[in-house]
């Protein structure tokens, strides 16, 4: 340990070399290398956490830039946690990185998680936030809640010395087209980095043993009033009865089934004439602002509803801003009609309107 890089954390009051060397020794996930999890990381990396492991699937995008600052416009297209590892090892060479190129899923999530001491959910949906709840159940895991909406934001420890689960927060799953995103709903660019600190912060005080964790409290912060406030989250037994996980969360692993497309090959594909359908899942008024020439308009929460509309004899490409709700129409139409060939136009519209 380099003592003199870590020295006005060690003089810290209650801190210590003790406590400097319980983040060298530790090991920490980071699930999403996004909004949350890019400043959550940098500040693990900074204060000296020993092996950081990142998992996201997701490339970088114009759209994540304003919220998202370690990444620029030169590295759109790229893999988030390969840049993202990449600059805080020239940040901090003696922190370990471990990238996992993948979403985290069903099949994978015991594995990678059983490897950590704790995990940090910088996750932007309901169904990984309860993938990861049920994961840290079975293995005992602690987890540091985050999540953000338009302006407000919340912080949460989780399943962390006998206080409540994410179950215990949030009682029941919500359907993914029911629920309120940034790309619909938007967010301030500058409120991620808040609530990933924070995130970080209660990293820390639960490796090094070091102030009171959020365990059984939800804080909300809302930025606009500049309001912060908690709430307290009792644990319910039941919701630790838990003996293994669902075969589906409704994450994003499940697009592991579908095939995607670049917006290139479906510019050539358009140029040979190419017989396809094309949907646009994003709103209405989305798309009426721009889209792809040809394409119906059909959003995602009304697809369960519409998909009569689709000629299931060609093949199927769904498109929204960024990839993300395409996705998940793109998995919808595979599992619950008779769609043969379905393709998610990869980045979304983001990259080419």
């Amino acid at each position: 340990m380099n003592q003199e890089r870590y020295a006005k954390q060690i003089k810290l009051k209650g801190f210590g070399l003790p406590a400097q060397q319980r983040l060298q020794d530790s090991k920490v996930l980071i699930v999403g290398a996004g909004g949350l999890g890019t400043p959550c990381a940098q500040y693990l990396n900074g204060v000296g956490v020993g092996t950081i492991g990142l998992i996201d699937e997701d490339v970088i995008s114009l759209s994540n830039l304003p919220r998202q600052t370690l990444f620029n416009e030169v590295e759109i297209g790229l893999s988030k946690v390969e840049v993202l590892a990449k600059k805080l090892s020239i940040q901090n060479t003696a922190t370990h990185f471990i990238c996992y190129k993948t979403f985290l899923t069903p099949v994978n999530a015991i594995a990678i998680i059983s490897e950590y001491d704790i995990v940090v959910d910088a996750s932007d949906n309901f169904g990984t936030r309860y993938l990861v709840n049920d994961s840290c159940v079975l293995l005992n895991k602690p987890f540091i809640y985050g999540a953000l909406y338009s302006f407000e934001g919340q912080v949460s420890v989780l399943n962390y010395n006998n206080g409540p689960s994410y179950r215990c927060l949030f009682p029941e799953p919500t359907m993914p087209s029911n629920i309120p995103n940034c790309d619909d709903n938007g967010v301030l660019g500058v409120l991620p980095a808040l609530i990933g600190t924070y995130q970080a912060i209660e990293t820390i005080k639960i490796i090094t043993g070091v102030g009171m964790p959020l365990s059984g409290q939800l804080l909300i912060i809302d930025t606009l009033s500049q309001t912060h406030f908690k709430i307290t989250v009792y644990a319910k037994p039941e919701n630790f009865l838990i003996t293994q996980l669902k075969s589906t969360y409704m994450v994003p692993e499940c697009t592991m089934l579908v095939s995607s497309i670049d917006a290139s090959t479906l510019k050539e594909w358009q140029q040979v004439e190419k017989k396809m359908t094309l949907i646009d899942v994003r709103t209405a008024t989305e798309f009426s602002t721009a889209h792809w020439p040809s394409a119906i308009n059909i959003p995602l929460i009304d697809l369960p509803f519409r998909y009569s509309e689709i000629d299931f004899n060609l093949p199927i490409v769904t498109i929204c801003q960024t990839g993300s709700r395409s996705k998940q129409a793109a998995l919808y139409l595979i599992k619950e009609t008779v769609a043969q060939q379905v393709f998610n136009l990869q980045g979304g519209l983001q990259l080419i309107l």
